[in-house]
């Protein structure tokens, strides 16, 4: 079995295509699942009366069901409700709503981790809950748990071969298309496999290079003291509390 590459520089402007796509498709996911996972996170740290249940239930639902199983729902029984979506929406959508489910995980690990010592020293200098939570909270959660989302950005890329099933023109698509016509299966698969692996390495790559700019950032922060950034932040005077 020989491997044909003039098949494959003929057919890479269509799997580039495929992969902008994916890209795109990705990218959007997950932004969304990274706004899902904190807020859920949040939610569930703070044990917010019914919301935090309706959270619950929200991720052990997604995290215990199959992801095809939401693309068919959303694409093929919604419309029986009279919602009808494009195949790109409900891709981002099913991506989403996936990722936000196991990142609300991911972040209510980091969330819970957060010292409740601090958060007392929050509520010494009179900050209000929003406050706590957007200074103090989000800030130190998200750094304690960004490497666990990586996982689940990279989890997410990858899913979205997923869509294939529902005609979405990714990458994956567009492979399986031309192996239908072409029967070129070995050229096509060992292509699309390679790409996605130089995705993932990117992907990781980037995440990597935020982590270590986050460490740095939360050492700069140990070194001034939590205490006496939110002070200086806020203007308010450590006696506030007396």
């Amino acid at each position: 079995m020989s491997f044909d590459f003039a098949y494959v520089i003929h057919t890479l402007p269509l799997l580039l295509a495929g992969l902008k796509m994916t890209v795109i498709i990705s990218a959007i996911s997950i932004l969304i699942s990274l706004v899902i996972g904190m807020g859920g996170a949040v939610v569930r740290t703070l044990k917010i009366p019914v919301l935090s249940q309706i959270v619950a239930v929200y991720v052990d639902l997604i995290r215990n069901t199959p992801l095809l199983v939401h693309v068919f729902f959303l694409y093929f029984g919604l419309p029986a409700f009279g919602i009808k979506l494009s195949a790109v929406a409900v891709g981002i959508i099913a991506l989403s709503l996936w990722g936000g489910a196991f990142a609300a995980e991911n972040f209510r690990g980091g969330t819970d981790a957060v010292p409740h010592a601090l958060i007392e020293s929050g509520q010494s200098l009179g900050l209000s809950t929003p406050q706590i939570v957007r200074h103090i909270i989000i800030p130190l959660g998200f750094r304690i748990s960004f490497p666990a989302f990586s996982n689940t950005a990279v989890s997410v890329i990858k899913n979205s071969a997923y869509m294939t099933s529902i005609g979405v023109a990714e990458m994956t698509f567009n492979a399986m298309d031309r192996i239908a016509y072409d029967f070129k299966t070995y050229e096509m698969l060992l292509t699309i496999a390679f790409i996605y692996l130089l995705l993932v390495w990117g992907t990781s790559y980037v995440f990597g290079r935020i982590q270590r700019r986050l460490d740095f950032n939360n050492k700069t922060r140990k070194g001034r003291g939590l205490n006496g950034g939110i002070i200086k932040k806020f203007k308010l005077s450590p006696r506030r509390a007396d």
